[in-house]
């Protein structure tokens, strides 16, 4: 590849079929001792409430264990779901992890809230909550700024400089043009409505003390193997994990590709399988570098954040090996 950007990586901690969530976060700190090992620039976590197949619901202290396993990479979140938290509570804790691990620290933010109606009362918030997200954005910065008028001053994050990115999958990118941040966006809603939020968000951007320009981060799930049918298995479990949740309204834990593939699928069931297996980037090394560097050509973006996961985890640090190679 010849396009001069960074690679990152954003790890969910999904479970694993007959494993433990514990198994799952453990393996996720090591993961990202091998992706600083391999040169990647960031390492990411996630934030979900209430599903069986994912562990990483606490990204603030998921990240710290994350920071202390680590001693180079940049590590974040993609991201902390802004609308479940008091801006104050989310600034302070990024305040300690910059604190003591300084220059190290991202927060990606987004304005998701909870899957179900039971996990959104259980956070106390409802659906209207990511309406305020604009609001929530512009009081975390607040307190990170922290001026001498703010009411409450947060401790020990006024002053410090942790970079703020905004996570979009299309809509949510005009916030991110509006407070002059980072966009991190996925093509959840295909490629051409990508493009147009990109292109929106560039257009609109408000240059700010936090970036002088837009930065676009592409977020995208790549696999990579010795062949192309070998990195599409590796995509097959979550496929089948993002099926169900879309027909029977819950994301299980990741079974085995062989398994899956054996699977007798109902009609609903066969087409948001293969639905949920499009759209990803997936073959050889030099297939893989093709479809990327056309697709970060496309939107001209800034880093790669990749986050595929997959059942056999030396087949996924196999992909995030091969994938590394490819690093400008």
């Amino acid at each position: 590849m010849t396009t001069p950007l960074r690679f990152s990586v954003l790890d969910r901690s999904l479970v694993l079929r007959g494993r433990s969530p514990a198994e799952s976060l453990r393996r996720t700190v090591r993961f990202a001792v091998e992706a600083e090992r391999l040169g990647y620039h960031r390492f990411w976590v996630a934030e979900h409430h209430g599903v069986p197949g994912v562990a990483g619901s606490a990204p603030a202290v998921l990240a710290a264990a994350v920071a202390g396993a680590t001693s180079r990479i940049r590590v974040g979140t993609g991201g902390v779901m802004l609308p479940n938290h008091p801006p104050l509570v989310v600034a302070e804790q990024f305040g300690v992890l910059e604190s003591l691990h300084p220059g190290r620290i991202d927060l990606g933010v987004g304005r998701s809230v909870g899957f179900t109606a039971a996990v959104r009362a259980a956070l106390g918030h409802g659906r209207d909550s990511a309406d305020r997200f604009a609001e929530q954005l512009a009081e975390l910065l607040g307190h990170f700024a922290g001026g001498p008028e703010a009411a409450v001053r947060a401790m020990p994050a006024a002053g410090t400089h942790v970079p703020v990115f905004v996570l979009a999958t299309g809509a949510g990118a005009e916030h991110a043009a509006a407070a002059g941040l980072p966009l991190v966006i996925a093509a959840v809603r295909g490629d051409e409505a990508l493009r147009r939020a990109v292109d929106g968000y560039r257009e609109h951007f408000r240059p700010s003390p936090w970036a002088e320009r837009p930065h676009v981060v592409l977020s995208r799930s790549v696999a990579v193997a010795e062949t192309s049918e070998r990195a599409r298995r590796l995509l097959v479990p979550e496929a089948w994990a993002t099926a169900s949740s879309c027909v029977h309204g819950v994301f299980p834990p990741l079974e085995p590709a062989d398994e899956v593939l054996a699977r007798s699928m109902d009609r609903r069931e066969a087409e948001q399988f293969e639905r949920a297996i499009r759209g990803h980037v997936h073959g050889t090394a030099a297939e893989v570098a093709d479809r990327l560097q056309a697709l970060l050509d496309d939107v001209a973006a800034d880093e790669l954040l990749i986050t595929t996961s997959g059942h056999d985890e030396e087949e996924l640090l196999d992909s995030y090996r091969r994938l590394a190679e490819l690093m400008p």
